[in-house]
C-alpha cells in the first residue's frame, strides 16, 4: 500500500510530537503522518528522569547556563547555537505548561529546581523522577486532540527513498501485516533518538538502534562527532534489572559514590566529586571497576537525606529498585556505567535542516553544535523542544514551495523467509560486547583496530543475509546498528587526543584546536 502526506515524522518522542503538535498551529491544514516502531509511548523521553535545563529564577542567568554548557562540551559546543537555543527554552517550557505538563513545586510554591552534574545552579525543571513518562503523556493527549495528525504505530522504517542528495519518503515494515508500505512525504523528518543498544549496558530502550542516523548516512547525509557517546554514570546493576537508569539529579540531592568496601573515591578525580560532569564521573568509576575488579559501585542517598525526603522526591526510582529488594532509604544502590546519549548525529541547523533536500533530523539524531564533546545534563530535551519549533516554523512557510513525488514499491526480489536466524542474534551479541570492550569509556588504538576489523566482517556478513532474506525488525535494526558502529568506530580512530566523552590512553591530551569530525557515505 502506498500513502501520502505532507509532512512524515518517524519517531514519537518530544521532538516528533511537538513538531507535529507546533507545525498543526503554524499551518492547520497540514497533513501530517507520525509513525513509531512500536508503541507511541516506546522512547527515549518517556524514560527521562531528571527533567529540562532552564534558567528560571533570579539567581541564573542565560551567561551561567551557556558557560555550564561550553564547559562540559569541552570546546567543541558552537556558542551562537549555545546561545540561540537557551536563550528559546523559556518560552517552550511556557508552552509545555500550557499544554498541561505539571512540574514539581516546593511548600512555598514555586517550582522544584534540580540540582545536576555541570550546572553551577539550580536550573533542572522536573516532575518528581519522572519527567520524561508525564511529558511523554501530556504530548500523546495534545497530539490525539488534532484530526490532521495521523499516528500510525508498529510501522519499522527500512530506508529513505532519496535519489540525488533528495528524499521523497520511506518504506516502512508493517509489523502487524508483515507487508511493506511506501509512505511519500513532501518533507521527511527523523526523530528516532540515539543508538544505546550498541553497547552491552545502555539505559535507552529497545527502540534505540540508530535508525534515523544510518538512514541519513545512506540517503548521503553529513554525520558529525559520533566519537562522543555519552556513558551514564548510574544504571541500576542488577541481573533483572533491564536498563533502569539511577537519575542524576539523585546526585544532585547529595547522593554519594563508593565502592563495594564503603569508601568514598571521587574527591580523586575532580573537585567537584559525585556533581562532576558525567564524563568524569563515568570514567571514574570504570577506572575504580578496572583496578578492583569489581562488577559495579555503590550510589548512596540514605545517609544524605531521610526516607520521606526521598520516596517523595524520587519515587520512580524507590519503586523500581523495590521491585529487587533494594530499599534506597536504607540500602545503597548497585550501580555500573551505561551508555546514555549520542552527542553527535546528522548535521543539521537549528530548523533540522540537513544536506539531503527535504529531509529533516531533530533530537538525539542530529548534531546541532550544542552538545560538543559532551551533553550538559537535561540539556536534551531542551534541545529537542527549540528545533522541534523552529523546524515547525520553517516547514509552515517551506512547504509552499514542494512537491510530492510517488516512487517504486518495495522488490522483494528472490528473498526467502529467513531460516538463519542466529545470525542476526550472534552477530548483535557480539557488536554490542566489542563496542562495550573496545570502544566504550576508555580507549585505545588497539582496541579502536580490532573493533574496525571485525565491524567490517561482520557489515560484509549482514549485507549478504539482508538480501537474501526477507525483511524483518531485528534485521533492519541490526543493519543500522552495525552501520552506526562503523560510524563511531571510524571517528573515533580519526580523534588523536582525549576530548569530552572521547578518552583515549594513546592520546592523553588534547591539540591545541578543536576540530568536529565528519563522515559521510563513500559514493
Amino acid at each position: 500500500m502506498n500513502f501520502k502526506t505532507d509532512v512524515l515524522i518517524i519517531g514519537g518522542g518530544i521532538s516528533g510530537l511537538s513538531l507535529a503538535i507546533k507545525l498543526t498551529e503554524f499551518k492547520p491544514n497540514t497533513n501530517i503522518m507520525v509513525i513509531t516502531k512500536q508503541e507511541l509511548s516506546e522512547c527515549s523521553t518517556f524514560y527521562a528522569q531528571g527533567g529540562v535545563a532552564c534558567v528560571w529564577n533570579n539567581n541564573d542567568s542565560l551567561e551561567k547556563h551557556v558557560q555550564d554548557t561550553l564547559v562540559a562540551g569541552d570546546g567543541l559546543c558552537n556558542e551562537k547555537v549555545v546561545r540561540r537555543i537557551l536563550s528559546e527554552v523559556p518560552a517552550r517550557i511556557n508552552e509545555l505548561i500550557d499544554w498541561g505538563i505539571e512540574f514539581s513545586k516546593d511548600k512555598d510554591g514555586n517550582y522544584d529546581l534540580g540540582q545536576e552534574g555541570g550546572h553551577s545552579e539550580r536550573r533542572i525543571l522536573h516532575v518528581d523522577d519522572l519527567t520524561g513518562r508525564f511529558l511523554e503523556e501530556t504530548l500523546i493527549k495534545q497530539v490525539k486532540k488534532y484530526d490532521n495528525i495521523d499516528i500510525k504505530e508498529h510501522m519499522c522504517a527500512i530506508n529513505l527513498f532519496a535519489r540525488d542528495v533528495k528524499c521523497y519518503g520511506v518504506y516502512v515494515l508493517d509489523q502487524i501485516n508483515n507487508v511493506i508500505h511506501n509512505i511519500s512525504a513532501k518533507a521527511t523528518v527523523l526523530a528516532t533518538g540515539g543508538a544505546g543498544k550498541i553497547y552491552l549496558y545502555t539505559s535507552n530502550p529497545d527502540v534505540a538502534s540508530g535508525d534515523g542516523i544510518a538512514m541519513a548516512y545512506r540517503a548521503g547525509a553529513v554525520i558529525s562527532n559520533m566519537e562522543f557517546y555519552q556513558f551514564h554514570p548510574t544504571c541500576l546493576f542488577h541481573p533483572f534489572a533491564k536498563s533502569f537508569l539511577i537519575t542524576e539529579a539523585m546526585r544532585g540531592e547529595g547522593a554519594i559514590l563508593k565502592d563495594i568496601r564503603g569508601n568514598r573515591f571521587m574527591e580523586k578525580y575532580h573537585p567537584l566529586k559525585e556533581l562532576a560532569p558525567r564524563d568524569i564521573v563515568s570514567r571514574a568509576i570504570d577506572s575504580e571497576l578496572k583496578k578492583s575488579g569489581d562488577d559495579f559501585v555503590y550510589l548512596d542517598i540514605s545517609s544524605k537525606r531521610d526516607a520521606n525526603f526521598i520516596i517523595t522526591h524520587f519515587p520512580g526510582v524507590y519503586k523500581n529498585c523495590l521491585e529487587f529488594n533494594i530499599d534506597i532509604t536504607k540500602d545503597s544502590i548497585p550501580i555500573v556505567p551505561a551508555a546514555h546519549y549520542c552527542c553527535g548525529g546528522v548535521v543539521t541547523d537549528l530548523e533540522g535542516r540537513t544536506q539531503v533536500k527535504n529531509l529533516y533530523v531533530l533530537g538525539e539524531s542530529a548534531c546541532t553544535g550544542l552538545h560538543g564533546a559532551n551533553r550538559l545534563a537535561s540539556n536534551s530535551l531542551t534541545e529537542g523542544l527549540v528545533c522541534a519549533h523552529n523546524c515547525a516554523k520553517f516547514l509552515s512557510q517551506e512547504l509552499v514551495n514542494l512537491n510530492l513525488k510517488e516512487f517504486k514499491s518495495w522488490e522483494q526480489g528472490n528473498a526467502i523467509p529467513s531460516t538463519e536466524a542466529v545470525i542476526i542474534s550472534q552477530n548483535w551479541d557480539e557488536i554490542r560486547r566489542f563496542m562495550q570492550n573496545y570502544v566504550g569509556i576508555v580507549r585505545t588504538d588497539k582496541r579502536l583496530q580490532r573493533a574496525n576489523k571485525r565491524i567490517n566482517l561482520i557489515l560484509d556478513e549482514i549485507d549478504r543475509y539482508y538480501w537474501d532474506f526477507k525483511i524483518e525488525k531485528n534485521l533492519v535494526e541490526l543493519r543500522n546498528l552495525a552501520i552506526v558502529a562503523q560510524i563511531i568506530i571510524v571517528s573515533a580512530i580519526s580523534r588523536k587526543e582525549s576530548r569530552g566523552i572521547h578518552y583515549n590512553i594513546d592520546h592523553p591530551k588534547k591539540v591545541k584546536k578543536a576540530r568536529p569530525s565528519f563522515v559521510e557515505k563513500p559514493w
